[in-house]
């Protein structure tokens, strides 16, 4: 690889998205590889979502569109060629379309490796496109997607693999085992204190967005159930806009408990607001069916709090199998359980999720390199490594 042609993804201040470019540019330096951030122009100067749920609507559709004008200008003027890697943030990006086309009437050597990371879309049951009705077209795009000369996809995870299988995609497809993340970069946004454990409140935190697929029904019944025994134990649900949902009656009754003082709702966080709060709690909860991985693990385990989780999907590998931080997928009681020791002390295996995951970008790299065929889920033995702990 002569040159990587990185294709970020639009910043949000209430998504991951705000961080990405740093973390992963910040590894592409220790790494020494020669790279080209290839821009795009943002819709407005929010950095809010204002139409959808997971990124902006119009945003989204902007930024990739003239971010893909500005590669393939590259790619015309010889700047991006046959030994070079685009790789993309994201699987869905507007414009793709331009890249078979152009690509399957230039020279083979002139051909850059593509490399796209797929999150969760139409392959996923759970995921909002269903929930939209951009099922169908979706998983034609991903078709479309899996037809690029050269491209290989990234997965997240053994699980997203199996699905992307199944759906019978037919590029290469390996599992990076995590999400990007920066681990320094994280805790350096509490000035590298993080708070001894004793100092911390009794609260638990929820900090995935509130829509059907996050089940935040299961949340607030087990809020009902722990505040009838210990009024003590905090609740807070963290949002980095307002608190939306692509259902009403999630909000209704999130309303209702926090005027009955159960549940705080602290909205319209910056950044650095919500590191400063799960850096003063002791658990983050998470009730997702749709979740491949998730930043918030990765951010709580930085910050020294504690983490529960549903060992459904891609958890237990993320987890390296730890039974005493994953509850029974859908079971309250033992939710309940893993919460009530969570608030007791710190797990002994805190900070092991984080320093995983904050190897991502370097399996990627290494993949792109050509040295990371390890992590190739070809062939019919891509179910071998399912059970494996990682670290």
């Amino acid at each position: 690889m002569r040159r990587l042609f990185y294709m970020g993804l639009e910043p949000y201040e209430g998504r991951y998205t705000l961080q990405l470019q740093d973390w992963s540019t910040a590894v592409f330096d220790r790494r020494g590889i020669d790279y080209t951030v290839v821009p795009g122009n943002t819709i407005d100067d929010t950095k809010a979502i204002s139409v959808g749920q997971v990124l902006d609507a119009h945003g989204r559709s902007y930024f990739g569109m003239s971010q893909l004008m500005n590669l393939v200008q590259m790619m015309r003027n010889g700047e991006c060629s046959g030994e070079d890697a685009v790789f993309f943030e994201d699987m869905f990006q507007p414009g793709m379309e331009s890249l078979p086309y152009i690509m399957c009437q230039i020279p083979e050597e002139q051909r850059p490796k593509i490399f796209l990371r797929c999150l969760a879309q139409a392959i996923d049951p759970d995921d909002f496109v269903h929930v939209w009705g951009m099922s169908k077209w979706m998983s034609l795009y991903e078709q479309m997607c899996n037809e690029i000369p050269n491209v290989h996809i990234l997965a997240t995870n053994e699980e997203m693999v199996a699905h992307m299988r199944i759906a019978n995609w037919s590029a290469p497809i390996y599992n990076i085992s995590g999400l990007s993340f920066g681990k320094a970069e994280v805790q350096s946004r509490v000035n590298n204190n993080i708070k001894p454990w004793a100092e911390r409140k009794d609260r638990v935190v929820f900090a995935a967005r509130f829509d059907q697929e996050k089940q935040p029904d299961f949340f607030m019944d087990i809020i009902e159930t722990v505040k009838a025994e210990r009024p003590d134990v905090e609740f807070a649900v963290l949002s980095g806009g307002p608190l939306r949902s692509n259902n009403q009656k999630y909000l209704d009754r999130a309303l209702q408990m926090e005027a009955d003082g159960k549940l705080t709702i602290a909205k319209d966080l910056k950044k650095n607001d919500y590191y400063n709060i799960v850096n003063d709690s002791k658990v983050m909860f998470n009730c997702a069916l749709q979740d491949w991985v998730s930043n918030t693990v990765s951010e709580a385990d930085a910050l020294g709090c504690n983490v529960i989780y549903p060992a459904y999907r891609s958890f237990p590998e993320t987890f390296a199998n730890d039974y005493t931080r994953l509850y029974v997928p859908w079971s309250k009681e033992n939710a309940i359980k893993k919460i009530l020791k969570g608030l007791n002390k710190p797990n002994e295996n805190m900070g092991k999720i984080s320093d995983w995951t904050n190897g991502t970008i370097d399996r990627m790299i290494d993949i792109m390199q050509g040295n990371g065929e390890q992590w190739l889920r070809s062939g019919n033995k891509y179910r071998d490594h399912v059970a494996e702990s990682r670290y």
